[in-house]
Parts: structure tokens; C-alpha cells; sequence
């Protein structure tokens, strides 16, 4: 017992470690600086770790195979951005509807407590936004959490594009805009702190934050009953409603919880690029962070957040230059092209997933122990890498 306080203490001074390095790079890196993709990928990244690990709770954990997360996500992003668009600028938004909502949650709150009141109106926006996830998730898996597999997956996807196309449905454009973005409320740049005659930026610490918790919530799920319980699950039906579990109930919950955090990921998302619109959500999000889940390791959270920012960082920093005709000070514009940066990408990619089957991490967390022992692995691994290649090539089967 003293030892796993220990490490939960150790894990806890990390955290807040990070925390505040984030909120010191938030005040030191300024928007035109070299380095301020570094905040974009902190801020994207934080977004995406959530909603990878929410959907590796379902999937990973429970073994329901869904694809439905980017219709929670648009749900939780126009939920968020509908309650906080403040009044004043409705009409603007809403050029072509009479608005169904005529308030704004941090807009009436500050009004009644000051500036803390704005701050609280986003945290009760942002969990009303998981909320509303989590209650579309309650309703469309009454018929669908009775099918399985591929079934599942499907009427999921059906699900999210059926989503996305209601909410750009002119009958609703008092609620939803139509097929017009919503945009005017509170976004993480103007997240900022007055103390005294300094401003303290929030744009990157609050997602960062947000994100942190919710994933600290979710690591507290997976070690509870209900979390050895969706693994069970997972592992055998059978042998799990042998045990007295209810199948049925356990899985709308991991369902339900799965679609509360992948609404909270969407209104993180519509803070961070400070717009709202159905056509950001494609299923193509959803196989993204499908992508980040297999890539960090099916049944590791910290898995899913390795492969968020790993994703996140190539695809949005690293490989950039690509795309422009010039990568890390060599000049090739017949090659480096608009578009290459995906061909790159995709490859890294096929090698990843050719020589981590399980994912990076596999079904393991990160800990301090492994982190002391990376030197020595990595030098094996580099060693393997021939044995590696003559397996991919040899004619028996790979097991």
C-alpha cells in the first residue's frame, strides 16, 4: 500500500510538473514566435489525448467496436458554443435564423459574481456539452449496444453522419446555424487571468487542464469495479454474466461515459479553433483517433495520449515543411510538394504499425520504471530491427 502512494505521489508531482510548464511556455511563447506551433500541438494534442482515451475506454476496455465519436463530438462542440456566444453577438452569428437561445451561461454569471462568474459559465458549459453527448449516447444505444462487432461499428458511423447532416438541417438553424459555423464565444484565446498590473494567458493551461482531469477521471474508472467489469467484458461475455455482471447495463455505461468525454473532447475542440461547424466533423476524425488509439496500444491510456501527441506533432509540426518544398534545411520543390507531408506520414505510420503490432505502448502504462529501462530497450529494439525486416518477408506466418 505505501508503495502505490508513493507512485501516486510521484505520478502527482509529475503532473503538476507539467502543468506548470505549460502554463510558463503559455506566457514566454508568443504567437509570432518559431515556437509557437509548440502551444498549437499542446492545445490540439490535449483535445485529441481526450478523445482517444474516451474511445479506447469503449473500445479498448469493454471491446464495443464503435465509430461513432465524431457525432459526440459535434454534439458536445455545438452545445458548448451555442451557451456561450454571448448575446450581444447572436445576431451576427444568426444572420439568416431568429435565435432559439437568447443567453449566454459566463455571460449571465459574470453579470451576477464578476469575472469568476465567466470561468464557471465554461465549466458548466463545457460539462452541459458532455452531458447532451452522454444523452444521445443513452438513447441511440438502447437498439444498437444489442448488436456486435462489425454491426456495431456500422450503425455507429450511420449515427454520426446522420448527426452531422441533422445539424446542418435548415429546421434547425435557430439552434445549430444550418449548415453556417457558429462562432463569437468563449475561445481559449481569451482565456486570460488579471493579477495586479500583470496578465497571466490561458489559452494552452485550460485545455491542457481540462484534459488532465478528464483523464485522471477516467484512469480512476478503469481501476474500479465498473472498470475490471468492462474488461471482463471485453476478455468473455459468458464468463463475465457468469460472474453476476450485467451486461447490458455495464455496457451502455461505458457507452454512456465513453460519449460524456468525447463531448467535453468536442467542446474542447470548438475552443481551441474557435469555431463550431458539422463539416469538421467527418468520420474521417473518428478513424484519426481510431489511428492514435492503435498506435499507442489498445488498452493503455497512456497509450492513447503517446499516439495523440505523436499524431498530433507529425502530422501538424514536424513533417510541415514537406508541403512548402523545403524540410529541415534541404530545398526540394519537384519533391517537397503540397500533399507530401501525407505521403510521408502514411508510411511512418505502415512502419510503426509493422514493428509495434500491439501499439506502442501494447496493453501497458508508462511508468518511471520503464522510463529508466527506454535506453536499454531502444538499443535492443535498434539490434532486432534486422531480424525485424526478415520476418516481414519470410513465408511463415507471422505470429
Amino acid at each position: 500500500m505505501k508503495k502505490d502512494n508513493k507512485k501516486n505521489f510521484i505520478s502527482l508531482v509529475i503532473v503538476l510538473v507539467f502543468l506548470g510548464i505549460v502554463l510558463l511556455l503559455d506566457q514566454v511563447i508568443k504567437p509570432t514566435d518559431n515556437m509557437s506551433m509548440l502551444l498549437t500541438v499542446l492545445q490540439k494534442g490535449s483535445v485529441y489525448a481526450l478523445a482517444a482515451v474516451s474511445m479506447n475506454l469503449l473500445n479498448g476496455f469493454t471491446g464495443l467496436f464503435s465509430l461513432g465519436h465524431a457525432g459526440f463530438m459535434l454534439i458536445g462542440a455545438y452545445t458548448y458554443a451555442m451557451l456561450t456566444i454571448p448575446d450581444a453577438a447572436r445576431a451576427d452569428v444568426y444572420q439568416y435564423y431568429d435565435p432559439a437561445i437568447r443567453f449566454s451561461i459566463p455571460e449571465v454569471l459574470s453579470n451576477g459574481i464578476g469575472p469568476a462568474g465567466t470561468a464557471l459559465g465554461v465549466l458548466i458549459a463545457v460539462i452541459i456539452a458532455g452531458l447532451i453527448a452522454c444523452l444521445f449516447a443513452y438513447l441511440i444505444g438502447l437498439p444498437v449496444l444489442k448488436l456486435k462487432s462489425d454491426y456495431l461499428a456500422i450503425a455507429t458511423l450511420g449515427f454520426a453522419e446522420i448527426i452531422r447532416a441533422i445539424f446542418q438541417w435548415s429546421k434547425l438553424g435557430p439552434l445549430t446555424n444550418g449548415s453556417n459555423l457558429l462562432k463569437g464565444f468563449e475561445r481559449t484565446s481569451t482565456f486570460k487571468l488579471a493579477i495586479g498590473d500583470f496578465t497571466l494567458s490561458l489559452s494552452t493551461f485550460v485545455p491542457v487542464l481540462i484534459a488532465t482531469i478528464c483523464i485522471w477521471i477516467i484512469v480512476l474508472i478503469k481501476n474500479s469495479t465498473y472498470g475490471r467489469a468492462f474488461v471482463a467484458i471485453r476478455d468473455d461475455e459468458i464468463a463475465a454474466e457468469a460472474m453476476g455482471i450485467d451486461l447490458a447495463h455495464h455496457k451502455m455505461l461505458s457507452f454512456c461515459t465513453s460519449s460524456f468525454f468525447a463531448g467535453i473532447s468536442g467542446a474542447m475542440m470548438a475552443m481551441v479553433l474557435s469555431i463550431a461547424q458539422a463539416s469538421n466533423f467527418r468520420s474521417a476524425m473518428t478513424y484519426e483517433i481510431l489511428l492514435m488509439v492503435v498506435l499507442g496500444g489498445i488498452g493503455s491510456i497512456s497509450g492513447s495520449v503517446i499516439g495523440a501527441f505523436l499524431f498530433i506533432s507529425t502530422s501538424e509540426w514536424w513533417l510541415r515543411g514537406l508541403d512548402s518544398g523545403k524540410w529541415l534545411g534541404i530545398s526540394a520543390p519537384g519533391i517537397f510538394r503540397n500533399g507530401f507531408r501525407l505521403v510521408v506520414f502514411s508510411v511512418i505510420i505502415m512502419i510503426v504499425v509493422l514493428f509495434f503490432r500491439k501499439g506502442i505502448m501494447g496493453d501497458k502504462e508508462l511508468t518511471l520504471e520503464m522510463v529508466k529501462a527506454w535506453p536499454k530497450n531502444i538499443f535492443n529494439w535498434i539490434r532486432s530491427i534486422p531480424k525485424k525486416i526478415k520476418s516481414l518477408f519470410s513465408k511463415k506466418e507471422a505470429k
